[in-house]
């Protein structure tokens, strides 16, 4: 199996992969602009990428292409839409970088409350200025705020509690006994966070769901002088709104993801956000560390090792969450060559789709069970055509799904 690793990946999980026989193409500095023509170029059967974009030509390219990996846990940066059209595996490795990112949380909210960055600017400028630095609010017996409490949420409350502080959360799935059992105090909106919290930290994943989650309503409800961390995906952040509350309500912010972030690691970038005073930034960093980065890889190999041994893959983000499949189609049958072929001849001909199927072998391997998901409903000739298909046929039996 042919894997082409086109961003940054740890060391260990190339060794790993050349271990298992795959034939490894290491080109971590592919970039978006070229992705498309590297996977023309090396034709691979499995894609690995980080934070690097992979935009819908990278799919219609790879004509081999058959699994792609991203190694961290969200996943706007892969046209999933086109990888699903093209018939493409898209999976993810949640959870494996929450400690590393929950740790630039904490980072960068101690940035909003001790001004690190400009103190350490003024210091290289040749600028004492403690009358200024002395002012900081601290962080002991104040409330935390979360947005969306996945793994990276709860290990950002573990942390806020070793700091003294309150926390209070919203998240979608979140019930008042799990709330009870992390020690968090459950909120039925975000808007009621941004109410009480002295602090947010936002932790959700990027989806239709979450765009603009943090929009106006959620800025203004914020308190004076709040301090506002997103290490989650720019598109959650209304920038504007954002913006304003800054530069009205004295909020300063952390930031680790912006909108329109370059698709490489090194290029360019303007943002009048990163540049408002305030504002502490980092480069969408939070999953870069040795530690998360060898998690990380040990879950790629993983996924990898499983889909070729099984065929099967784990974590995958693109099946169809609901079948539109309305029949179900069960065939019992010898465990006899060629026997489906007729079940499936006669299904085309009735111009009937199957969208799933499965074909279960019994014990012994002589007889098996195949059970086609159909996307209408065979007419009773049809039916009688497939029971009479094959002298090896043993039952049929059609019935509706709810």
């Amino acid at each position: 199996m042919k894997v082409l690793i086109a961003d940054k990946f740890d060391a260990s999980g190339v060794e790993a992969l050349g271990a298992m026989g795959c034939e490894v193409v290491n080109a971590p500095d592919t970039g978006a602009d070229a992705m498309a023509d590297a996977v023309h170029e090396h034709q691979p059967d499995v894609l690995i990428v980080r934070g690097t974009k992979v935009p819908a030509p990278v799919f219609e390219k790879g004509k081999k292409l058959a699994l792609v990996i991203r190694a961290g846990a969200g996943y706007d940066t892969i046209d999933v839409n086109a990888a699903s059209a093209q018939g493409v595996f898209v999976a993810n490795c949640p959870g494996k970088n929450a400690i590393a990112v929950a740790e630039l949380v904490w980072g960068l909210i101690l940035c909003c409350d001790r001004r690190i960055p400009d103190q350490t600017m003024d210091l290289r400028e040749g600028k004492w200025n403690k009358k200024e630095y002395s002012k900081a609010k601290g962080l002991h017996g104040r409330t935390l705020g979360i947005v969306g409490l996945g793994q990276i949420g709860i290990e950002v409350a573990n942390r806020g509690k070793a700091f003294g502080m309150r926390v209070v959360v919203w998240s979608r799935s979140l019930t008042d006994e799990k709330a009870k059992s992390l020690g968090v105090e459950r909120r039925p909106t975000p808007i009621d966070v941004a109410r009480e919290a002295d602090v947010i930290s936002v932790n959700v994943a990027a989806n239709a769901e979450t765009k603009k989650l943090i929009n106006a309503e959620f800025c203004a409800a914020m308190r004076e002088g709040a301090y506002f961390v997103n290490t989650s995906r720019g598109s959650v952040v209304d920038e504007d709104a954002l913006l304003k509350a800054i530069r009205e309500k004295g909020v300063r912010a952390g930031l680790d993801v912006f909108e329109n972030e370059p698709g490489q690691a090194v290029a360019s970038f303007e943002s009048v956000l990163a540049k408002e005073p305030g504002v502490y930034g980092s480069h969408h960093v939070g999953a870069s560390t040795d530690q998360a980065q060898g998690a990380i890889a040990d879950e790629a190999v993983r996924i990898l090792r499983v889909y070729m041994e099984t065929g099967e893959v784990e974590n995958v983000v693109n099946r169809c969450a609901k079948s539109p499949a309305t029949r179900l189609l069960t065939v019992r049958h010898r465990n006899k060559p060629g026997v489906l072929a007729g079940v499936f001849n006669a299904l085309s001909k009735a111009e009937i789709n199957v969208e799933e199927m499965e074909n279960m072998i019994y014990h012994g391997a002589e007889a098996a069970c195949a059970r086609i998901r159909l996307d209408a409903e065979p007419a009773r000739e049809i039916v009688d055509e497939i029971a009479g298909s094959s002298k090896h046929i043993l039952a049929v039996d059609l019935s509706a799904i709810d």
